[in-house]
């Protein structure tokens, strides 16, 4: 079996881990967007493929027996894509996504919404409660969505520097993990008064939800979009591993 791994998140990078440990050939495919990314183990390809056609031809034309859409769980033309292309190329597909924060233990204090135009109305309404500064952790592509803000303070985090960054807006440069003491210093030095995230899950990013709920910080959550037709949805790199056959120890 050929495994063709989609993304560049830390789960796409665990489950080529375990192929490789288990001599399952795999071929992982990066967008290509971040400069100097953390590359995962075996065969890797970076850019496009044309869209669901394209990939639909590279499936077939690398013999391709399982798809894995291990990208971030907000890439929705990408995991539309790996559902038309499956169909296409008749190549089972499987959508690892690493659960949710639905249960943190301060995610029913949150505001929750169904995108970003909601997130912005959403932090306006509390900042006008609370005072102080946003803080947008959604993410670059999300940014020109908060374009109300251009003129006002808002602390920003991003991987990659902003081509246009906002005059008044103060930008950090950095990827996780982050420490809970780092993310609460981050919060308490910008006089964070909303906190704005998407339903990202995982470990990497989630200790500036529990700094915000220490120091009494609103947040607003965007939920994950819905997974499409044609995908069969895994929790875990082990689930994955377990439906072609390698065990656990893989991973190990």
């Amino acid at each position: 079996m050929t495994v063709l791994i989609l993304g560049g998140t830390a789960e796409a990078r665990a489950l080529a881990d375990g192929l490789v440990a288990a001599g399952v050939p795999l071929i992982s495919s990066l967008a290509g967007r971040v400069q100097n990314p953390r590359l995962p183990a075996g065969p890797v390809r970076s850019g496009g493929f044309g869209g669901a056609e394209g990939l639909a031809r590279y499936l077939q034309t690398e013999q391709i027996e399982l798809l894995v859409d291990a990208t971030h769980p907000y890439a929705t033309a990408m995991t539309a894509n790996a559902a038309h292309a499956a169909r296409l190329a008749d190549v089972p597909a499987v959508r690892l996504a690493r659960p949710g924060w639905a249960h943190h233990p301060d995610a029913d204090s949150w505001t929750w919404v169904d995108d970003h135009q909601e997130a912005l109305l959403a932090a306006q309404d509390h900042l006008r409660h609370t005072g102080g500064v946003p803080f947008l952790s959604t993410g670059r592509q999300t940014l020109p969505h908060y374009t109300a803000w251009r003129e006002m303070p808002v602390l920003v985090r991003v991987v990659e520097p902003l081509d246009d960054p906002a005059p008044a807006w103060t930008v950090v440069l950095d990827r996780g993990p982050y420490t809970l003491e780092s993310e609460r210093e981050l919060l308490q030095r910008n006089n964070i008064g909303v906190l704005l995230s998407k339903d990202s899950g995982g470990a990497y990013t989630a200790a500036k939800l529990t700094a915000a709920g220490e120091l009494g910080v609103r947040v607003v959550v965007v939920r994950r979009p819905d997974v499409p037709s044609g995908l069969v949805e895994e929790p875990s790199v082990e689930a994955v591993l377990g439906r072609i056959g390698v065990g656990r120890s893989a991973t190990d």
